[in-house]
């Protein structure tokens, strides 16, 4: 092999990486959607709704998604003074894509109706599959806090893991990224809620098929 032909081949090599590396971060820049790798570290403890989507915004940046303005997908129950959040009102007009630049819903109302939410497109923010049903760990279970219509449910029973800020006791409506369940009925079929969690710690989050992770949208 000459000089040559083997630098030939190295810059060949080196142009195929960097080509490689480039389309990724183009697909990062546009992703718009994605399910997070990783939950808070407190069960369901966030710090409010606010750090709910700081954390979206840091695995966003991290994954080179930083520039758009990122919101969890999470509703937040009235409470004396403060009125309700609507998930669905706090997650920009779409459309969204995920890391792959598939499109899994082109706007609000097709999010919450015939979306192409599935396990193959419900990926973080990494570009990966979520663990589902029939996995192990299964980490399906994504908190939301809300009704099938993407809004808050009423002052009472706790659904939101007291907004977002326990980490013991209490409970949190959950979605399910893979879209199955323990039979074929609506809930169990529902991104965004599925059921109840077994208390808002980490291990009451994995009791029942979770790992607290988020959906994530940019807003812009």
């Amino acid at each position: 092999m000459t000089e040559n032909f083997r630098i030939g081949i190295v810059a060949s090599i080196a142009l195929a990486a960097f080509t490689a590396v480039g389309h990724a971060q183009a697909q990062s820049s546009a992703t718009t959607f994605f399910v997070t790798s990783v939950g808070s570290g407190k069960g369901a403890d966030f710090g409010g709704i606010e750090g709910a989507d700081k954390h979206c915004q840091t695995l966003a940046a991290a994954a080179g998604a930083g520039a758009k303005t990122w919101h969890a997908y999470l509703s937040t129950q009235a409470s004396g003074s403060t009125p309700a959040t609507n998930a669905k009102d706090r997650i920009g007009k779409g459309p969204w894509q995920n890391a792959k630049g598939i499109v899994v819903a082109k706007d609000v109302a097709e999010l919450h109706g015939t979306n192409n939410l599935t396990k193959q497109t419900a990926l973080t923010e990494k570009g990966e599959v979520v663990n589902g049903r029939g996995d192990t760990p299964n980490k399906h279970d994504v908190l939301t806090g809300t009704q099938p219509d993407g809004t808050a449910f009423a002052p009472g029973e706790d659904k939101t893991c007291g907004n977002w800020t326990k980490s013991g006791d209490g409970s949190a409506i959950v979605g399910h990224s893979d879209r199955t369940g323990l039979d074929t009925n609506p809930p169990s079929l529902s991104w965004n809620s599925s059921h109840a969690t077994k208390g808002c710690s980490d291990p009451g989050l994995v009791s029942t098929g979770g790992a607290g992770l988020l959906y994530c949208f940019a807003t812009n």
